[in-house]
């Protein structure tokens, strides 16, 4: 059958189907007569057991797994019921607390006493340590958020705009041993800001799409990534005019450089909310 009657047989989107043919967890066959993809019946009841499984949170490596017999649907079911035990236990948990504060009329910060809800502080900052590990590395939030991705994109655009008119008529986009090995008209210097608008429009929901399969801190590592390329844009933007000074030659040292520091933070994070949760323990 084509891809329209499977839409019509799942309900499920053509995009939610070719995903999972990406995905490699269905293989449908080809027909002779036209190379178009022909699904089984077979096919259809997979899709519609994949979906569901995906309502339920988990993941597509797990599901994949089960499809090729390597643990068993039980086993992975047991698992995401425990998980999701533990996520229930702690949303009722706030919901009582919320309940509570909420039973005081006009409760307000100045007149919050926490130990009316937390009578052993210790114990309940060990309950929460997930939410400190988080705010011990809330750069990652900073590094990805929509402003630091604006500031690269008005930092290419500035930068362009600033050294345009002492730009040579040409100038380099290729690089070998310290020598320009290909030339472009110098407006391609506005095309790096274009380039992190084209990262961030086109690019971003695609790893956004790939990632959220997996876990579920998709969307700000999708953020990280898209700010980090944007982040290589810049500094190929700042080399070319750099090499053009003569006052670099190598871009493989500046982009070794500027992964390092990215590398040197994300560190520092983990190294800190591993710290923090030392702390707590």
């Amino acid at each position: 059958m084509t891809i329209k009657e499977v839409e019509e047989r799942t309900g499920l989107t053509r995009s939610n189907v070719r995903f999972y043919e990406k995905e490699k967890l269905i293989a449908p066959s080809r027909n002779e007569n036209n190379s178009y993809r022909d699904y089984s019946e077979r096919d259809v009841e997979d899709i519609k057991k994949i979906a569901y499984l995906r309502t339920l949170g988990i993941s597509i490596e797990d599901i994949r797994k089960v499809m090729s017999k390597e643990t068993t649907l039980q086993k992975v079911i047991e698992r995401q019921s425990e998980a999701l035990k533990g996520q229930i236990a702690d949303l009722n948990r706030a919901k009582a607390l919320c309940e509570k504060m909420l039973a005081a009329e006009n409760i307000s910060y100045e007149e919050l006493q926490i130990e009316q809800y937390a009578t052993d502080l210790q114990d309940y900052w060990n309950d929460n340590q997930i939410v400190f590990k988080l705010d011990s590395v809330s750069f990652l939030y900073i590094w990805g958020s929509f402003i630091t991705w604006t500031v690269l994109t008005v930092l290419c655009l500035l930068i362009g705009a600033l050294a345009y008119a002492d730009l040579p008529p040409e100038i380099p986009v290729q690089w070998s041993d310290g020598v320009a090995s290909a030339l472009v008209d110098k407006k391609f210097i506005f095309v790096y800001p274009i380039v992190c608008i084209a990262i961030r429009y086109l690019l971003r929901p695609l790893i956004y799409a790939k990632l959220q399969m997996y876990n579920r801190c998709g969307e700000i590592v999708a953020e990280y990534l898209t700010n980090y390329m944007c982040f290589i844009a810049l500094s190929i933007e700042v080399f070319s005019i750099l090499f053009i000074l003569h006052v670099v030659k190598n871009i493989v040292i500046f982009l070794f450089l500027d992964t390092a520091v990215l590398i040197g933070l994300l560190l520092v994070g983990i190294a800190k909310m591993g710290s923090d949760g030392r702390k707590h323990d």
